[in-house]
């Protein structure tokens, strides 16, 4: 496995940029809570550390990682300021297909929101195949996916205003 030995949150290989200039919008599950509790955290923190003040930061809390995408598309149809949307999430493989339906819907969702903007929406969602993973990406040896959300976030809100 790739990540075996991994902390996939260091961002030392690269340059973010300061994010004070943007308006950021974290949508944030509430099923996994322990996790998706730990995927906040860090994205708001991320923020926060670089440069973005709190005021430039709206959280909403959904009912699940399916409803994501409409929270994005809630968000970017009433807050036109907003320069991207980070979606945060965490589905565990179970017994059924279940867990397919969920990632490939939240996955294009996501896609299909930012496309229909033209703003960066971010998967910041978790798709794991245990608990443990999860735990592993949300804080623990393999880094926190929100940090990593919130970075991508920074970077692609730079790069459109860049462009």
């Amino acid at each position: 496995m790739a990540t075996q030995l991994k902390n996939l949150s260091d961002f030392s290989h690269t340059t973010v940029p300061n994010g004070s200039a943007y308006k950021f919008a974290i949508a944030v599950a509430e099923w996994n809570a322990e996790i998706t509790g730990s995927l906040y955290n860090g994205a708001l923190q991320t923020l926060l550390s670089n440069g973005v003040s709190e005021e430039n930061i709206l959280s909403v809390a959904v009912p699940g990682s399916f409803e994501l995408t409409s929270a994005a598309d809630i968000l970017l149809s009433k807050h036109t300021d907003l320069d991207a949307v980070i979606c945060l999430g965490c589905v565990i493989q179970g017994d059924t297909k279940h867990f397919d339906f969920i990632c490939d819907a939240v996955a294009q969702g996501v896609t299909n929101v930012s496309i229909k903007h033209s703003k960066p929406v971010i998967f910041g969602v978790l798709t794991t195949n245990d608990q443990q993973q999860a735990i592993d990406r949300a804080g623990g040896k393999h880094g926190n996916k929100g940090d990593e959300a919130a970075i991508t976030a920074i970077k692609m809100a730079d790069l459109k205003a860049s462009i």
